[in-house]
């Protein structure tokens, strides 16, 4: 694989642009402004925390990550968004109770009630639990992507802004399966302008932004950028594209749990899982449709990562089976349980029980982070198309046709840094190591 020639500098204000303007991303905003002032550490965000190994063990080389890289500073990020709902950055993550009032709201207030989202393509068709009334018109759904088009440029002249990115923070639409409508750029163009009810909004927000040279994340398990019309719209635009779903609680459990079942060649007859959560997301993924969507991005996991056809006397039977409750009282703080049933030796049975009590948005914050800063990154450095080095973030990885995705955390992780080096000429990580001992 050839390596950039050249990365250009992070000059100039970096443009945030979130379609939903809920509880990641208030948490998300909230969280970099506080940073900013000093008030919080951004922990959970590798492009602000981590180190990155260069060399030999030996040399003692371990820079952090936003020192070895060109990243854009914290400071010079502005934020942008889109919501059906018209509160302000303030309302919003009152009303989102991820943040605490006082100690982390109150302190940034003034911050936060400047930043109104912009009115949303929003069909409460595609989310059937939610609508608000700060919401676009239009003759049909080109008309819809052109003013989000629109919306783009204006921000960035008002802001003053030198780069853009595009990171989805909305909520889960309704299953749809690609179709022909996908294949290529016209028959979508076409799509749109005869109101396809296989074009859902967020594919809008998606073109908008790739059609405008912006670096489009999806947050979510929506059918967004990841068709044939798109990523090669993608590639022709030179434009980076990542998805799909942030990789947060459970999941995130399951790609640490399951490889360490695998590398141990353990065997596993089943594992249920099931969430309690209360927040906006719980509403919408309570609809039946909503949660097909969520339900497959999260079943794929296992599969991929044991996979049961190379290690079918360990994995070829297991049962999994994904649950999601709306819980109001909970708020956003969900609860995440799973029953994990495994074997070993001589086919002894064994059982692992999780119960994480985790807190979605504060999970899911310092991944909007990194993506905005990373999906930066690859625009200035000429990447373009499917990011796959990204996979470390998602739930379901966006790979080229033909490739299944990587699931397993530690290979993301090892995929993640080693693209680091190889942008920057330094020599790969391999762990092997034997040239210490010769």
């Amino acid at each position: 694989m050839k390596q950039p020639t050249e990365i250009r500098p992070a000059t100039g204000k970096l443009g945030v642009l979130l379609p939903g303007f809920g509880a990641v991303a208030t948490t998300f905003v909230a969280g970099v402004e506080a940073a900013r002032r000093g008030l919080a550490k951004p922990i959970g965000s590798l492009t602000q925390m981590a180190t990155i190994r260069l060399g030999k063990r030996t040399e003692g080389r371990a820079p952090f990550i936003k020192d070895f890289v060109p990243l854009a500073d914290l400071d010079d990020l502005v934020f942008g968004t889109w919501d059906p709902i018209p509160d302000d950055g303030y309302a919003s993550a009152l009303n989102a109770g991820v943040l605490h009032k006082e100690q982390h709201l109150d302190p940034i207030k003034d911050f936060l009630s400047s930043i109104k989202p912009m009115s949303a393509a929003f069909d409460p068709g595609y989310v059937k639990k939610l609508d608000g009334p700060n919401k676009k018109k239009g003759a049909n759904k080109r008309e819809l992507a052109e003013a989000i088009r629109a919306d783009i440029r204006r921000f960035k002249e008002e802001n003053g802004c030198d780069r853009l990115v595009m990171v989805w923070c909305a909520s889960t639409e309704i299953y749809v399966r690609p179709g022909p409508v996908h294949e290529t750029l016209e028959s979508f163009e076409k799509g749109m302008e005869d109101n396809d009810p296989g074009i859902a909004p967020s594919q809008l927000y998606a073109y908008a932004a790739i059609m405008e040279g912006i670096p489009y994340a999806n947050g979510a398990p929506n059918l967004s950028a990841d068709f044939p019309a798109l990523e090669n719209l993608a590639v022709e635009k030179g434009v980076p594209i990542g998805g799909k779903d942030f990789k947060t609680g459970q999941t995130l459990m399951k790609t640490i749990l399951a490889p360490g079942f695998k590398t141990r060649m353990l065997g596993l007859n089943g594992w249920f899982s099931t969430n309690i959560l209360g927040n906006r997301d719980g509403e919408v993924l309570d609809d039946p449709e909503s949660f097909k969507t969520k339900e497959v991005s999260k079943l794929g996991v296992l599969e991929h990562i044991l996979q049961p056809n190379m290690y079918p006397e360990l994995y070829g039977d297991m049962y999994h089976k994904v649950r999601i409750n709306y819980y109001p009282p909970r708020g956003d703080n969900k609860e995440g349980w799973d029953n994990i049933d495994i074997f070993g030796w001589m086919g002894y049975p064994m059982q692992i029980k999780v119960d994480f009590l985790c807190r979605d948005s504060i999970l899911a914050a310092p991944i909007v982070l990194d993506l905005t800063l990373f999906m930066d990154l690859a625009g200035r450095a000429g990447m373009k198309g499917i990011q796959e080095w990204l996979s470390f973030y998602f739930k379901s990885p966006q790979t080229a046709p033909g490739l299944y995705p990587e699931h397993d955390l530690f290979i993301q992780h090892w995929k993640l840094k080693n693209t680091l080096r190889w942008m920057m000429g330094e020599e790969q990580i391999t762990h092997l190591g034997v040239e210490y001992y010769e």
